[in-house]
């Protein structure tokens, strides 16, 4: 089973206060690759492993995330989804809560699955979507919103684990 896993808003919280204010914006330490990475649980890491699927990024920090993300949280190398240069110009561009559109990952995602159950974990998730995968993939599949001013929660996981346990 697959683990589609977005970035900003899902592992990296929207809502999150700035974490070194006492060097003023936007400027970190040195000593970190990314001036975000603080706002990423190091914990997620070893519990997204737990849930035995094989995790991919599908996120725009594409390999980046390999390089700055994986270390942080202690995973290996992951795959990652390219996404079509067309992809950004399709409807819901940025993602539709009102659920007017499908997202511009959506179809990208249900290629790389090729039938195969997945997890989709993002925080840019729409009914919309979630018609679209009913009605073109046709094998299971779990489209999980999360909140983009909290991240992933034990709730999300919680969420993730029983489908999967089901499934």
């Amino acid at each position: 089973m697959l683990l589609f896993l977005d970035v900003d808003g899902t592992l990296i919280p929207f809502g999150a206060t700035d974490p070194y204010p006492q060097y003023g914006p936007p400027s970190p330490p040195p000593s970190l690759p990314h001036p975000l990475l603080p706002r990423l649980d190091p914990a997620f890491g070893p519990r997204l492993l737990a849930l035995g699927c094989e995790l991919v990024w599908a996120t725009t920090w594409l390999d980046d995330a390999n390089t700055v993300l994986a270390p942080w949280l202690g995973l290996p190398t992951l795959p990652v989804v390219e996404w079509p240069e067309e992809a950004g110009e399709a409807e819901g561009a940025e993602g539709d809560p009102a659920g007017r559109g499908v997202h511009w990952k959506t179809r990208p995602l249900v290629a790389w699955a090729a039938g195969r159950p997945f997890v989709w974990l993002d925080d840019e998730i729409a009914r919309a979507d979630r018609d679209w995968v009913t009605a073109h993939h046709p094998g299971r599949a779990l489209l999980h919103r999360v909140d983009q001013r909290r991240g992933l929660t034990d709730e999300d996981f919680a969420v993730v684990a029983d489908w999967i346990g089901r499934v």
